[in-house]
């Protein structure tokens, strides 16, 4: 588990790199969007990443290791939006937006350690397109909860939804790291 742990930290202080450089150039313009916006901008991410992984040929110079990392920052975006709500003030500090991330990522991670125990780390033996496959199928079950006004029956809400997506992106971006020291 130690390992998984630290390749998690690395996963994910990738993403939080990209995350702080973008606060700096754009600051918290994100936080103008709709949780549902940012449902669609996951979608969009992870649409093009199954497109990468059927097409032979691609046309932007961004592979899917990009778009998982674009992903994991935006699921963190929705779920701090569910916090946060639609404040009249969206301006965040770059250090209050930072302390956000970090608590919305590892309560994600703290869900991942309770589910790798139950699990036996089971992802380790899954395809990057199985990854793909789930988050596009949570992003349907999302956009199904946002349709009906937030309300479940039986099922998890957004929040959990958004934490298994940004999970399962991670473990992509460990899959990708783990090619790549090969």
């Amino acid at each position: 588990m130690k390992k998984t742990n630290d390749q998690f930290e690395s996963a994910i202080a990738l993403c939080r790199n990209i995350f702080e450089k973008k606060m700096k150039d754009y600051g918290s313009a994100w936080r103008i969007l709709r949780t549902s916006s940012l449902t669609d901008q996951i979608y969009i991410k992870a649409n093009r990443i199954r497109s990468i992984e059927e097409k032979t040929e691609i046309k932007v110079d961004e592979g899917a290791k990009d778009e998982f990392v674009g992903i994991v920052n935006y699921a963190v975006m929705a779920i701090i939006q569910l916090e946060l709500g639609n404040q009249t003030n969206l301006e965040l500090k770059p250090n209050e937006a930072l302390e956000l991330y970090n608590k919305h990522v590892y309560a994600s991670m703290a869900l991942m350690q309770n589910k790798n125990h139950d699990y036996d780390e089971a992802w380790r033996n899954m395809r990057i397109s199985s990854y793909t496959d789930i988050i596009l199928m949570k992003l349907l079950r999302i956009k199904q909860i946002e349709d009906n006004k937030g309300k479940t029956l039986i099922s998890e809400g957004l929040d959990a939804n958004y934490q298994d997506i940004l999970n399962y992106a991670l473990f992509a971006l460990i899959k990708f790291e783990e090619s790549e020291t090969k």
